[in-house]
């Protein structure tokens, strides 16, 4: 038994380069997997993109709104605050929650 062992020193292996991946050029199609994870790269990329511009325009829109609102009333929100803390303390004068 002991006469079928090898105790000589391993032969080392040649190391081989990682494969690398076939590039996708116009002569190969690409399967139903890559196409699919293609487009919807691009589609986050163009929500990602459309987000950053749609966002500030939709806060700054809503802002405009409030101070529009506001002015055509004839008044601040400082006064509207006030009021409503004034209306809050009358209802705690009465015991209504």
């Amino acid at each position: 038994m002991t006469s079928d062992t090898h105790e000589d020193a391993l032969a080392p292996v040649p190391s081989q380069p990682p494969a690398a991946k076939p590039r996708v050029t116009a002569k190969t199609k690409l399967t139903g997997r890559e196409a699919r994870r293609k487009r919807r790269k691009a589609r986050r990329r163009g929500e990602e993109i459309l987000a950053w511009i749609l966002v500030p325009l939709i806060v700054l829109g809503l802002w405009w709104g409030v101070n529009a609102v506001f002015d055509f009333f004839g008044t601040t929100p400082s006064t509207v605050w006030d009021q409503l803390m004034m209306a809050k303390k009358q209802l705690d004068k009465r015991g209504l929650p």
